[in-house]
This record gives structure tokens, C-alpha cells and sequence, in this order.
């Protein structure tokens, strides 16, 4: 052990001392590494930026039905038992999915008329947003709506629903309570999201029925076998969208999605591993052959003294470890210099376009786990390349060094 010890310390004083040449052999893996890392970086921040935004807006797992069919409660229940499938809710025939709202303020009376949407709870587009309402006189406004009414969460607005019947115009009225109002760019329609219960009711009422939840009259109660037109649905990741979206078309319903936005995401990120991982085994194979050169060079160079170190006493076991060492010592001040050099650059192409960027997303970054990889990669690929000088060390003839000295 003693003498593994001061072969180490040798070698660790030599390459002190030839402190020119260790100064390259850093500089050389840094110049090597460091852009690998940048451009692993880019990668890495690109792809998880634009992931990221797909995967954390819900309308990206949005599956919109084309056209109109017929949809019963039972396969509305079937598909919601699908692993792959998040939310689904029917939807009310869009001629009839409508509503009239008034709101007062300040003397000023406002009314509109807006798409009624139907939500419940687990809906991804109000979890995020906004908040699901509790209760069927309860409604979730889209922020063009509220800001037409003038109207903020907390509010009581009216709703109106009329109809026709034997020519006679008849129309109801609901207090509704506005719980959330949705951003901008999470909906952009006038449209307030209800719950089932009140959108069946509102299509009932002008079918010229009656609706016991509500108090609202009708000569008949409405069937209750009831079949929908539609539906809202949404898949639990983006990675199952196009998996829902062959099943709805091998059943026969066409629908849109953005499965082919997603698909380009993934097709980005297999052709930037692909360009990445062609570089990094150019870059390797020429600085792996460059490094082990050089270290057979310097075994070479320095034969006569490491034979003077064997036939004073040291085992060849021992002194193999002349060149790894002095290799491991390249390999983790390059490392950490060309870390450095990375953090320097992720800063500026950060900052370069942070303006396109929200808080939590990136151009350029790598995470501890990645760096550690980097390093392990290159002291592993080092050790490597010092092998076959180590077995030129134990060819050394102590003979030949006798007759040199």
C-alpha cells in the first residue's frame, strides 16, 4: 500500500512539474467537452422547453369530435374506463348549448350570449385555469365573456333560456354564481362552462320540455334514455393522444387533434440525439486516440525513470498506476474546467433569449445527474486510453535502463 501511495505522489509531482504539457492535455479535453456539453444542453433545454408546454397545457389533450353522431351514456362510460383517457363529458346539440346572460353594474345592464360547456370535476382545461363548479347553479365564465358582461368571480349573473311553443314565446330565468373566469389564451370563445345537469335541462327546455332540477315548466318530462351529439375528451398524456385518437377512428368517429404537433416534438428531439450522438463519437474517437497517444508518449519519454523506479524496488502492479493516474488527473480538471466553461455559456444563451422564455423554461441547461455522467464518461474512456501505455510500463527492461544510465 505504501508503495501505491508513492508511485501516486510521483506521478501527481511529474505532472506538476511538466506543468506546460498538463496545461494542454486540459485545455484539449476542456475544448473537446465543453461544446458537447453546450450542444447537449441546447438539446436537452429545447426539447424538455417544448415538451414541457405541450405537456402542461390541457388543450393539447384535447380530442374534438367532427361532425355530429349519436353517443350514448354507456360508451360515454366505456371510454372514461380507458386507462388512456383523462376526462370525458357528453355534450348537448350545439344549437341548443347556448345561453342568454345579464349582468348590472353601476346602472349599466349587459347581456350576451353565450356557448354553454359542459364540466365536471377532473376537467384538465378548469384545473388548471380556473375552478370546476360545485354546484348546477354555479358557472365558469371564459374571459372574453366576463369581460363583456363587466363581471368578476364572486358575481351573481342571470341566465335566460327561451323557446318557442305553439307560437307562444316562453323564457326562464337562473341565478347563476360566477366561481372562476379563464384566461385569455385558455379559451377564446364567449362561453360559460356549467355542469351537465343544467345544459341537459337548457336542451330539454327547448325541446319543449320540463325540468324538475330547475322548477322550469314543460307539458312532458324529457326520455331518459337520452343520447348525446358530442362529447369533450382528453387524453391523460400527450404520449396517448394518438393512441385515443386510432381507437375513436377505428369505431368509426372522426375526430381533431394535435397529435401531429406532438409527433413533431418527438420526431425534433429523435433527430437532435441522432446529430448529437454522430459528434460526440467524432469528438470522442478523435480526442480517445489523441489522449492515449499522448499518454503512450509520455510512458515512452520517461521509460529510463520508471525502470530506475522498478529496479529500486517498486512492483510493476504498483507502477501501471503511473500513467492512469496522471490520465484520471487530465480527465477531472478538464472536466471541471470545461463544466465551467458550460455554466458560462448556458448564462449567456439563457439570457440571449430569455425574453421568448417563461420562468421555469430554458435554452440551454443540464442537470447535476447529466454532468455527473459527462465525468464518469470521460474518467471511464480516460483510464481506457491509458491502458496500453500501462502495459507498455510492465514491457520496461530494467536491463535496458542499466545500460542507458
Amino acid at each position: 500500500m505504501n508503495g501505491l501511495k508513492t508511485i501516486v505522489l510521483l506521478s501527481l509531482r511529474d505532472y506538476s512539474h511538466e506543468r506546460l504539457l498538463s496545461a494542454c492535455a486540459i485545455m484539449g479535453l476542456a475544448a473537446v467537452l465543453a461544446p458537447l456539453l453546450v450542444l447537449f444542453g441546447v438539446k436537452n433545454g429545447i426539447i424538455n422547453t417544448m415538451a414541457d408546454r405541450l405537456i402542461k397545457d390541457p388543450r393539447n389533450l384535447e380530442i374534438s369530435p367532427i361532425g355530429s353522431g349519436r353517443f350514448s351514456r354507456e360508451w360515454i362510460s366505456q371510454q372514461a374506463a380507458l386507462s388512456e383517457v383523462a376526462f370525458i363529458i357528453p355534450q348537448t346539440r350545439s344549437i341548443a348549448a347556448s345561453m342568454i346572460l345579464g349582468y348590472e353594474k353601476a346602472g349599466k345592464k349587459r347581456t350576451l350570449a353565450v356557448d354553454l360547456i359542459p364540466t365536471a370535476k377532473g376537467d384538465p382545461l378548469l384545473e388548471k385555469w380556473g375552478r370546476v363548479p360545485a354546484e348546477n347553479s354555479e358557472i365558469t365564465l371564459s374571459a372574453s365573456a366576463a369581460r363583456k358582461l363587466n363581471v368578476t368571480a364572486g358575481e351573481i349573473i342571470i341566465g335566460r333560456v327561451g323557446r318557442t311553443v305553439g307560437g307562444k314565446k316562453e323564457q326562464v330565468t337562473i341565478n347563476l354564481k360566477v366561481v372562476s373566469i379563464l384566461p385569455f389564451e385558455s379559451f377564446l370563445r364567449d362561453a360559460a362552462f356549467v355542469r351537465l345537469p343544467l345544459l341537459e335541462a337548457t336542451e330539454d327546455y327547448r325541446d319543449g320540455f320540463g325540468s324538475i332540477t330547475f322548477s322550469w315548466p314543460g307539458n312532458r318530462q324529457a326520455p331518459r334514455n337520452r343520447s348525446y351529439p358530442s362529447f369533450r375528451l382528453y387524453a391523460r398524456t400527450i404520449y396517448e393522444v394518438a393512441l385515443v385518437r386510432d381507437g375513436l377512428l377505428n369505431e368509426g368517429i372522426e375526430v381533431y387533434t394535435k397529435a401531429e404537433e406532438i409527433e413533431v416534438v418527438q420526431n425534433l428531439d429523435r433527430s437532435f440525439t441522432i446529430i448529437f450522438k454522430l459528434i460526440s463519437i467524432v469528438a470522442v474517437v478523435g480526442y480517445f486516440a489523441s489522449m492515449a497517444s499522448n499518454i503512450l508518449a509520455n510512458v515512452n519519454r520517461k521509460s529510463r525513470h520508471l525502470g530506475v523506479i522498478s529496479l529500486i524496488g517498486f512492483s510493476t502492479k504498483n507502477i501501471i498506476w503511473f500513467p492512469i493516474v496522471q490520465s484520471i488527473t487530465t480527465s477531472t480538471l478538464g472536466t471541471a474546467l470545461a463544466v465551467g466553461l458550460y455554466f458560462v455559456s448556458q448564462a449567456i444563451i439563457n439570457h440571449l433569449f430569455g425574453q421568448y422564455l417563461t420562468e421555469s423554461e430554458y435554452v440551454c441547461r443540464l442537470s447535476p445527474v447529466h454532468l455527473m455522467m459527462a465525468f464518469l464518461l470521460t474518467l471511464s474512456l480516460s483510464i481506457v486510453a491509458s491502458g496500453y501505455a500501462a502495459f507498455r510500463v510492465t514491457r520496461i527492461e530494467p536491463s535496458k535502463v542499466i545500460r542507458d544510465v
